[in-house]
């Protein structure tokens, strides 16, 4: 088995925990455009408490493949295990309501390649990777939030990201 290596971050929206926690959790094939990636997702499985799904992304050294399944614990917390054939993660996310209407988002992950995957980045490299991601994310979770409050759509309902 390969070295594991474990990841923290925070990032904060300007948005009601609720609001948060259904966007974040809304897992759907629009996701790779709205991180500027370029992989495919499947959703095979969604109920109240679990949605799985899989990735699948074409590399330089041929395809990376993962499966996702996520338990969900409303109104603040989640879990994910994904094993693909390039990593094993494993991965909580925990959201508290920090006042003014903004609300933070806890991570702490935990990532082993399998024998075809690279090894880990280190963690200062990857904190910045997975930031820009996750700044891609507010700003559209900000926006969607906002529509909501302008007539948009409706109050509770985000859009399917």
């Amino acid at each position: 088995m390969r070295k594991s290596t474990t990841y923290r971050f925070r990032v904060a929206f300007r948005a009601p925990l609720p609001f948060v926690f259904r966007w974040c959790t809304d897992y759907s094939t629009e996701d790779p455009t709205i991180e500027g990636e370029d992989y495919q997702r499947r959703v095979l499985e969604r109920t109240r408490r679990r949605v799985v799904f899989e990735d699948l992304s074409n590399t330089p050294t041929g395809w990376s493949w993962s499966r996702n399944v996520v338990s969900l614990h409303p109104p603040t917390r989640w879990q994910a295990r994904m094993e693909g054939n390039h990593r094993i993660w494993s991965a909580e996310y925990a959201l508290r309501d920090v006042g003014d209407g903004t609300t933070e988002l806890r991570f702490l992950g935990k990532r082993t390649p399998t024998a075809l995957g690279p090894p880990n980045p280190p963690v200062r490299q990857f904190r910045r990777e997975i930031l820009g991601g996750w700044a891609r994310f507010a700003r559209q979770l900000e926006r969607d939030y906002r529509k909501t409050r302008h007539g948009g759509r409706r109050p509770g309902r985000p859009r399917r990201r």
